[in-house]
């Protein structure tokens, strides 16, 4: 028996980010580093707190831009936010925490991965999110 995993390629509206957010979660739950790659004002963020709220996280979750990252407890999971926006580079990763982070998480949301493209694992799920037009999006997935 072959089993296939189906990559997501949808169109929604913003009033949909949490049906979307639940579908990810059912589809990619057992993924351990999940990559978002957008453009600037494309809900990214928006996204990944739907993503927690529908993981069951609690706590209000924002922009770690400044912080680099932010962590969150879920029923005994380690989850961390992270926004690579202001790295200049891997050494600056590693100095940041972020490796380490990375490898100690049940689950990390990533924002800006293409900032330290070789600190990705390999297995992780590449969330693409295109800005259609002010209220549509277009997201899909690979890994």
């Amino acid at each position: 028996m072959k089993l296939y995993i189906c990559n997501m390629d949808l169109i929604y509206t913003l009033d949909q980010t949490n049906e979307i957010a639940n579908q990810l979660v059912q589809q990619y739950a057992s993924n351990t580093v999940w990559v978002f790659q957008a453009p600037m004002g494309a809900g990214k963020t928006t996204l990944i707190a739907a993503i927690g709220k529908a993981m069951g996280i609690q706590e209000a979750m924002s922009s770690p831009t400044f912080s680099i990252m932010n962590e969150y407890e879920v029923q005994g999971k380690l989850i961390y936010h992270m926004d690579w926006y202001r790295l200049e580079n891997e050494a600056e990763a590693r100095q940041a925490g972020v490796e380490a982070a990375l490898e100690e998480s049940d689950m990390s949301l990533v924002e800006w991965p293409e900032k330290a493209p070789n600190m990705v694992p390999d297995n992780a799920v590449w969330i693409h999110i295109e800005i259609l037009d002010p209220n549509r999006r277009r997201i899909y997935t690979n890994h």
